[in-house]
């Protein structure tokens, strides 16, 4: 428990108590309001989702990165309009797509700030992981009917486009930031 506890509280780099602070409010808020102001197409909510989580996870410690984990899935529940007349079905993947989030944040924590593993191998690991995960996820509720075919897609290759689109945002976003830090 200790070394999960270092690993969730690493950072890139040092950022005062404000601006940490300043920086989750900021990446929460946008997050969860993505789906109003943006809506369609999806894939563009998804890649500035996917820059704020990862993001987060480079200068974000600890509990303080659970708003950007779970306030985007509900932002997109509150607008319902992403899946359309399906929505209703997104609240049976929420619990799921938090922890798919958790996925990618922690990949960046462990595998790039404790590991040293390179981001850009990071990003490929992380987000294979996490869309694999929610395909895994989406297929058994699938299969049990609790959820229509269209979120298999949405669930899968659509979430590995998104996460390295978004990570390859992130990572020029917060490079570009460091360098001004």
């Amino acid at each position: 428990m200790e070394y999960l506890n270092k690993v969730i509280n690493l950072q890139d780099y040092k950022l005062e108590y404000r601006q940490e602070l300043f920086e989750i409010i900021l990446y929460t808020v946008v997050s969860f309001f993505l789906p109003f102001f943006v809506g369609h197409p999806q894939i563009v909510v998804g890649v500035l989702v996917n820059t704020f989580l990862i993001t987060s996870a480079l200068n974000v410690k600890g509990t303080k990165l659970l708003p950007v984990i779970i306030a985007p899935s509900l932002g997109a529940l509150s607008r319902g309009i992403l899946f359309g007349p399906f929505t209703v079905f997104l609240i049976y993947m929420i619990p799921f797509i938090w922890i798919g989030n958790s996925i990618l944040v922690f990949a960046f924590k462990w595998l790039n700030l404790d590991k040293k593993l390179n981001r850009w191998v990071t990003l490929l690991i992380g987000a294979i992981t996490k869309a694999a995960f929610l395909f895994g996820v989406a297929y058994l509720l699938v299969s049990m009917k609790i959820l229509p075919v269209l979120f298999l897609t949405t669930m899968g290759i659509f979430q590995l486009y998104t996460a390295v689109l978004g990570g390859m945002l992130a990572l020029g976003f917060h490079s570009a930031k460091k360098n001004l830090a």
